[in-house]
């Protein structure tokens, strides 16, 4: 039965405690390490032979006195059942995050992420192998691709930031050049955050723009616009469909090369090595003796999975990708899942919220829907198309 559209003050009390608790860290920043380029000279010196040390950003809170402010938090006493389901989930992943931080570069992170994010199914994981497995079509792709710098990302992704505040002036993103960050994009606390020696191939630009701004930022600030405030800062599980929709966004604007396809793909191998226990120096060498990766691109990934005592969210990626396609082929809209961060198991909560009158209609649309290319690619993942499809002929 549907619940009523006047809520209780005791829901929005605790949708605002949750939602501060996971404002006060960002997981992704605090598990990053800060010394990667130092730490791949070092690998390299060691012929690929040494695992690196990483170091890490201080802790802005203490995990311990958060952990007992999310457990303080009395979810048990909300009666919507709806709403105390989506409650509860958050408040579970919280804790299991917090811990994770307190165990960053020990053996016991590892057991964290995969009860947070999980780990590799064997269907997943064979799909990976299969597109690494595809030649290398003679098709322009992102290494032959002229590049453009970290500060001409940044001056692109301002433009487009300042398109979108137009349209919403509470889009309060800033394109933010990071000292403390060597290469790599990421969206934290509503910016992007770009690495000082980040380099982007042209062509794949408006794909990145798609991924960063026109799906992370647009879903937080479009969370934001809503009174359950968990929509910005995310509910529970909501990485893989983020993430997923991310890459479809690239799909859409026509930026989805082979070569990315294979980065995709590249992650969820290692991810499944190294919770194999595979050392740090294997994982990466069968990336680039098995499917042929540049080094430098091999050490990223392996870097990005290896990181923290063993981080296995990079599998999401791809994961997120099959969900999503399987979800559209199955006659699911895309609309609602632009309305804030959320799983598709909350797709169908937040239909009802929104019948209920609880959620509102999100105030930005991504850019990349009215791309020329994206209403026949929409057509054509609503007709059935897989990831193997979009690796070129």
């Amino acid at each position: 039965a549907l619940g009523r559209s006047r809520l209780p003050k005791l829901v929005w009390d605790i949708d605002r405690q949750l939602a501060d608790i996971g404002n006060q860290f960002s997981f992704l920043l605090q598990v990053t390490p800060i010394n990667s380029a130092a730490a791949w000279t070092d690998f390299a010196a060691s012929k690929y032979r040494t695992p690196p040390i990483f170091n890490y950003r201080p802790l802005p809170a203490d995990p311990l006195l958060l952990k007992r402010q999310v457990n303080n938090v009395p979810t048990e006493k909300v009666v919507d059942t709806t709403l105390a389901h989506v409650f509860r989930q958050t408040q579970d992943e919280l804790d299991r995050m917090l811990t994770m931080l307190g165990d960053v570069g020990t053996p016991r992170f590892l057991p964290g992420s995969l009860q947070v994010f999980g780990r590799v199914e064997p269907a997943l994981l064979q799909l990976a192998e299969q597109m690494l497995k595809i030649p290398k079509t003679k098709a322009p792709d992102d290494d032959d691709s002229p590049s453009i710098s970290a500060a001409q990302f940044a001056k692109r992704a301002s433009s487009e930031i300042r398109a979108y505040r137009k349209q919403f002036p509470a889009f309060a993103a800033k394109a933010e050049l990071r000292e403390d960050m060597y290469s790599g994009l990421m969206v934290s606390a509503g910016h992007l955050l770009i690495g000082r020696e980040t380099t982007i191939p042209a062509g794949r630009v408006e794909a990145l723009l798609a991924h960063e701004v026109g799906t992370h930022l647009v879903t937080f600030y479009n969370g934001q616009a809503q009174r359950m405030r968990l929509l910005s800062t995310g509910l529970s599980g909501y990485d893989s469909m983020q993430e997923g929709l991310a890459v479809l966004s690239e799909y859409l604007v026509g930026g989805l090369t082979q070569a990315r396809l294979r980065m995709l793909a590249a992650r969820v191998v290692a991810v499944h090595m190294m919770s194999a226990d595979a050392p740090f120096a294997e994982t990466w060498q069968r990336l680039v003796d098995e499917f042929g990766l540049e080094r430098r691109s091999a050490w990223t990934i392996t870097m990005r999975v290896y990181r923290g005592g063993g981080l296995t969210k990079d599998a999401v990626y791809l994961r997120g990708l099959v969900e999503i396609l399987d979800y559209l082929k199955g006659g699911g809209e895309i609309e609602p899942l632009f309305i804030g961060k959320l799983a598709l198991e909350h797709v169908p909560v937040v239909r009802e919220l929104v019948y209920r009158e609880v959620l509102l209609a999100p105030p930005l649309t991504p850019h990349y829907m009215t791309h020329p290319l994206a209403a026949e690619r929409l057509r054509l993942a609503h007709a059935g198309l897989t990831v193997l499809d979009l690796f070129p002929e």
